[in-house]
C-alpha cells in the first residue's frame, strides 16, 4: 500500500518551511520512524520519520524547496514485501551507499550514528566527508566545533595540497573570502531583531548584585542536591525564583502590548535563552512559579542538551512572557540585550567577578554580577523598571526571601 508523505502541522506562527536534505532516495528501504528528511523552519530544524516501514517509491519535493503544513513530500511503498526488496540486490545497494556524500555523512567515524541536522547541514555545505571528520563529543558524536576545526585546518593546507574538489584556486597573493547563504533561523533573528529596533521604546537599566549569599547556600547544600535530585545547583533557578517574585510585585514587566491594549499575563511562562551552533534560541519554561529549584535546573539543562543537539520542539518556542539571557557563561561583564517581542521585559545575566565594594566601613572583595534589564518604555515607567531591578538584587542578596515570598 502507498503512503504519502507529508510536512508535519506547522504552528500558527511559523507560514512554511525549506526543504533541507533528503536522508533517502527513491529506492531506499526505511524502517518505522527512520528520519527521512530535514526541514529548517524560522525557529528549529525538523525530522520527517517515515510513517511506516517499505521503501521510498517517489520523492515530489526537492532540496531547497519551499514547503507549508500538509504538503506531500513523497510516496512511501508500505509492507514487509516492499521493505526487503532492496535486500534482493546486494551488490547495488552497498555500491549506492559509497557513492552518495549524503549517506556517507548520515554515518559519521567516531562511533556516531548520525548527525545533528545543524552539524549535518555544515559538513554538507563545504561538500565534507563526515568519515574523515574526528568527532570529540558524547560517544564520538562530530559536533560543529570539531567541523570548524577540520575546516580551519583545510584553509591552512597549502593550495597546493589541497583537493579541487569542483572550487578554484585562489591566485597567489590573493585574499579569499566565502559566501554562504544565511540559515532560516539567522534570517529570522536578523528580521525580528530589526523589527523591535524599529517597534520598542527600548531602555536599559543596570544594577549589581553580590552573590556571596547564593555561593554559600550552593556550597552549603550542592553534593546534597545533586544526590537527592540527580541535577547540579546551579544559579539559573535562584535568577527565576527571584525573577518571578519580582514579577508578582510588578506585573506590568510580565505584560505585552496588543494593539492598544496592554495583556496582563497572570501566570509566568519564563524564557531561557540558549545558544546553538545555529543561532539563540529561547525555549520555555512553562508556570515557572509552580517548579521547584530541581525543577527548574532539571528543565533547563534538557533545554539546552536538546537545543544544541537540534532536537527542541516548535511548541517549547512559543509564548513566554519574560526572558532571561546570560552572557556571562561567554565573559561578558555587561551588555544591553534586545526584548524578544512581544514581551516586554528582558534580564541580563553576566560574568560573577571578584570586586572590592565597600560593605559598610571596610572594603571587601565580594563575588559580584552586573545586572541588566532592558524594557519596553511605552508600557513600563523607569520607576517600575528600577524598582523591578532591586527586588530582583534583594531577592538573591538575600535567598531567604525566595523561600518566604517577602
Amino acid at each position: 500500500m502507498s503512503i504519502e508523505v507529508r510536512v508535519p502541522q506547522l504552528p500558527e506562527s511559523v507560514a512554511d518551511a525549506t526543504l533541507i536534505a533528503w536522508r533517502k532516495k527513491p529506492g531506499d528501504s526505511v524502517q518505522r520512524d527512520e528520519n527521512l528528511v530535514d526541514l529548517e523552519t524560522d525557529k528549529v530544524v525538523l525530522e520527517v520519520p517515515a510513517p511506516a516501514a517499505g521503501v521510498i517509491k517517489e520523492v515530489k519535493v526537492q532540496d531547497g524547496a519551499t514547503v507549508i503544513s500538509g504538503q506531500v513530500l513523497a510516496v512511501l511503498e508500505e509492507g514487509a514485501a516492499a521493505a526487503a526488496a532492496p535486500a534482493a540486490k546486494p551488490a547495488k545497494a552497498p555500491e549506492r551507499r559509497a557513492s552518495s556524500p549524503e549517506t556517507r555523512n548520515a554515518a559519521p567515524a567516531g562511533g556516531a550514528d548520525k548527525l545533528a541536522p545543524s552539524v549535518r547541514r555544515l559538513v554538507e555545505e563545504h561538500h565534507l566527508d563526515a568519515a574523515g571528520i574526528p568527532g570529540s563529543g558524547r560517544d564520538g558524536r562530530i559536533t560543529k566545533a570539531d567541523v570548524l576545526t577540520h575546516l580551519t585546518a583545510k584553509e591552512s593546507t597549502p593550495p597546493a595540497a589541497r583537493p579541487a574538489a569542483g572550487t578554484h584556486p585562489t591566485p597567489a597573493g590573493a585574499r579569499a573570502e566565502r559566501r554562504v547563504p544565511m540559515t532560516r533561523l539567522r534570517a529570522r533573528i536578523a528580521e525580528r531583531l530589526v523589527q523591535v529596533q524599529a517597534t520598542a521604546a527600548m531602555l536599559t537599566t543596570f544594577n549589581e548584585v553580590d552573590l556571596t549569599a547564593v555561593n554559600g547556600l550552593r556550597a552549603r547544600y550542592k553534593e546534597r542536591f545533586e544526590k537527592e535530585h540527580g541535577v547540579r545547583l546551579g544559579f539559573t533557578s535562584f535568577f527565576v525564583k527571584a525573577c518571578i517574585e519580582a514579577l508578582r510585585r510588578y506585573p506590568v514587566v510580565n505584560a505585552s502590548i496588543d494593539g492598544n491594549d496592554i495583556v496582563y499575563h497572570e501566570y509566568y511562562d519564563i524564557g531561557i535563552a540558549v545558544s546553538t551552533d545555529r543561532g539563540l534560541i529561547v525555549p520555555v519554561l512553562r508556570d515557572a512559579d509552580t517548579r521547584s529549584f530541581a525543577d527548574i535546573e532539571q528543565s533547563v539543562g534538557a533545554f539546552a542538551t536538546r537545543a544544541r543537539d537540534g532536537a527542541i520542539t516548535l511548541e517549547e518556542l512559543t509564548g513566554g512572557t519574560f526572558t532571561i539571557t546570560n552572557g556571562g557563561v561567554f565573559g561578558s561583564l555587561l551588555s544591553t540585550p534586545i526584548l524578544n517581542q512581544p514581551q516586554s521585559a528582558i534580564l541580563g545575566m553576566h560574568k560573577i567577578q571578584e570586586r572590592p565594594v565597600a560593605i559598610g566601613d571596610q572594603v571587601v572583595v565580594r563575588p559580584m554580577m552586573y545586572l541588566a534589564l532592558t524594557y519596553d518604555h511605552r508600557i513600563i515607567d523607569g520607576r517600575e523598571a528600577v524598582q523591578f531591578l532591586v527586588a530582583v538584587k534583594d531577592a538573591l542578596e538575600d535567598p531567604a526571601r525566595l523561600l518566604l515570598q517577602i
